[in-house]
């Protein structure tokens, strides 16, 4: 009679564990980010195991509110079945170790800005969070760009002040000049004007927002001279004493730049005449255009639905002219403190005749832990968190044959490449030439025979793309890789930054490095 012991082939941290935890937690969660604790390595992340367990279980943890069954986004963070059900049963198997010297090198994570310095710097002024115990705090900083003249963006980056209480941030322009700053009542919601245009929105583990740059597609957005930028600032709950001062960089095109395409940025799905009586579920819709469809065909971007706490669902498509369905968005459990521009894989082409969509359900009773009113009371449309919003915001611009076929990941990397400024750290490795086109060498003399290496290479969003070594054993007192540009599969990475992440003997270091 064979026996054979479960935990022998039970899951462990080294072996598997830890490179989901690395791909999905820690963008949020490592020393200096947003999330309360580190979960970078085992000794921080097996303690919390119940905790990690009810947040993944429930699906709370990654926070990604979208449907992926229904449509598909650039920066997806939610666990994949496979990687569930992984991490859970390491969990419920006491969570065990393994080899540490298996584990492998985690994703690098610089502060700072990524991007450098670029073109216009707008920064908040030092502001303390007001969020109580048991409250957030929400506000508005209205301040004037000091442009003279018109500027076309290509990529927009937010440097939060204090990664630690920088729940999300919204960035808005208002060429009306016409906002003001609201920090006295901690609900301000979004800018006083009709007329401000949201062009960006930061969440914890964001990267820039870096339009298409290049061949075959460039793309920009105008910012208007004496324009005005907003920035909505939500601080959680906890975090009151604390200090911020975040501050957004945009780069710019040079002036007279030719060949960029104009990106807009508006909520084209919009209802402002609805009431949300108390102890009722209520249901709420938005078209656009308001009778027949689009009169011409246009490329969409990407995706922002916007309500606030009484919130559950809400759900964006469009009716093509043959009845065909094309499908945006849809969140099926509204979570007002998770939301952002959900970009597409590929450019979705909504073609003349379509009618745009958005249904959203609100629960304004007293069982919607969120609801600001108790006894509940009846909420219209308005822009502090304690009244409601159902719009949806996109960026779009109009349809050229081909633009459905464009992959936004690639081109945005490729934006991305070439707008860092080149700062090269201190590193164990000798790494030339950097930048690179098609191999990159490795060198060091700081190893001795026996050493035992591990070298990674990691994106700038922290996703890992190949392990040029796991765990060797070091023959000479030297060692020599290359890396050819490839990811796992074979396949040539994109032009753009990323990081070798280095593991000699348990003693980590980084390498910034740029593929051309």
């Amino acid at each position: 009679m064979i026996t054979i012991s479960y935990f022998a082939s039970t899951q462990t941290w080294s072996d598997g564990v830890a490179q989901i935890f690395y791909d999905k937690c820690s963008k949020c969660h490592h020393t200096g980010g947003v999330g309360p604790f580190s979960l970078m390595t085992y000794a921080e992340a097996s303690p919390l195991s119940i905790a990690i367990y009810d947040a993944i279980n429930t699906e709370e943890m990654p926070p990604w509110p979208p449907n992926n069954n229904f449509q598909n986004y650039s920066h997806d963070r939610s666990l994949n079945p496979t990687e569930k059900t992984t991490v859970l049963d390491w969990l419920v198997n006491s969570a065990p170790e393994g080899n540490p010297s298996n584990t492998p090198p985690p994703p690098v994570y610089q502060e700072g800005s990524l991007l450098g310095s670029g073109d216009l710097e707008i920064q908040i002024p030092t502001y303390m969070s007001k969020a109580t115990a048991s409250g957030d705090d929400y506000v508005c900083f209205a301040m004037p760009s000091g442009l003279t003249e018109d500027r076309v963006i290509k990529a927009i980056e937010v440097i939060p002040g204090n990664s630690e209480i920088v729940h999300h941030a919204m960035v808005y322009v208002d060429p009306t000049n016409s906002c003001t700053t609201d920090t006295v009542g901690g609900d301000c919601g979004g800018p006083d004007s009709n007329n401000a245009s949201l062009v960006m929105g930061y969440t914890p583990g964001s990267t820039p927002l870096t339009l298409p740059t290049s061949s075959p597609l460039k793309l920009g957005i105008t910012i208007q001279a004496n324009s005005q930028i907003v920035i909505n600032m939500h601080y959680p709950e906890g975090s009151y004493g604390e200090y911020d001062s975040t501050k957004v960089i945009f780069h710019f095109y040079p002036i007279g730049e030719t060949g960029v395409r104009p990106v807009s940025t508006e909520r084209l799905l919009e209802n402002w005449s609805f009431l949300l009586p108390p102890n009722e579920f209520t249901d709420v819709t938005a078209q656009y255009p308001s009778s027949n469809g689009i009169e011409s065909d246009y490329s969409l971007l990407s995706v922002f639905p916007h309500m606030h706490l009484l919130g559950q669902q809400m759900t964006v498509y469009g009716i093509k002219p043959n009845n065909d369905t094309l499908k945006l968005i849809d969140i099926p459990h509204w979570d007002f403190e998770w939301q952002d521009f959900y970009f597409y894989k590929t450019i979705q082409k909504a073609e003349a005749g379509t009618v745009l969509y958005s249904e959203a359900t609100y629960d304004n009773t007293s069982g919607n832990l969120h609801n600001p009113n108790s006894p509940p009371t009846t909420v219209f449309p308005g822009l502090n968190t304690s009244d409601e919003m159902m719009v949806t915001f996109m960026h779009f611009m109009p349809y050229s044959p081909g633009d459905e076929t464009y992959n936004l990941d690639s081109l945005m990397n490729l934006s991305e490449t070439n707008i860092i400024e080149q700062e090269y750290g201190a590193s164990t490795f000798n790494v030339y030439p950097n930048p690179f086109g098609v191999d990159l060498n490795i060198y060091t003399t700081e190893v001795s025979t026996g050493d035992q290496v591990s070298v990674y290479v990691f994106d700038s969003k922290g996703v890992l793309v190949n392990r040029l070594a796991s765990n060797i054993t070091v023959q000479d007192d030297e060692l020599r890789l290359v890396w050819s540009g490839l990811n796992e599969n074979y396949k040539p990475v994109d032009p753009g930054l990323y990081f070798l992440s280095i593991n000699i003997n348990g003693e980590l270091s980084s390498q910034r490095v740029i593929r051309r």
